[in-house]
Parts: C-alpha cells; structure tokens; sequence
C-alpha cells in the first residue's frame, strides 16, 4: 500500500521550513489508543508502511489500525558521491 499524491502539479517540491506545532490532528478520533510524535520531522511512505507493518504484526490482525497522516512533499536526495546539479533527484 504505497501512498503518494495522485497529482501533482510539479514533480520536485521545495523543502521549505516548519512553522511551528501542530494546531490540530493531535487527538485520538478513531479507537483506543494513538502514537504521538515527540519533535518535528519529515515522514515518508516508507516510514508509515513500516509502522503499519510492525503494527498488523505485533496485534495480529486482531484489531483495526488507522492511518490519518499522508506524505503530501516528495522528499528527494542527492546519491552519495555526486556534484551538486545535473538534475540527478
């Protein structure tokens, strides 16, 4: 379940900066119990399809999981070892 923006109007975004803490998304809405983050930070697709993964595994396919986050910026990084330019990503 890999989760990306189905459209985008240009296909590098800007990193930009953080504004500050979050003013809402900070409460339980669906089920029992929730994850909270602790600091700021990107996170990509990978990082949620491994916590739902780890997630599914340790409860058994015994309960629900929701997801209520979506990775809207495509973070991109340079390989080791290339120059700066040359549009490699």
């Amino acid at each position: 379940m890999v989760m990306l923006p189905k459209k985008v109007k240009y296909r590098r975004q800007q990193k930009g900066q953080f504004a500050g803490l979050s003013k809402g998304g900070n409460f339980v809405h669906y089920g029992e119990y929730g994850i909270q983050v602790l600091e700021r930070g990107w996170i990509t697709n990978r990082q949620i399809e491994a916590c739902r993964v780890a997630i599914n595994r340790y409860f058994q396919r015994k309960g629900k999981v929701w997801i209520r986050i979506f990775p809207h910026k495509k973070i991109k990084k340079k390989p080791a070892e290339v120059r700066m330019g040359k549009r490699k990503g």
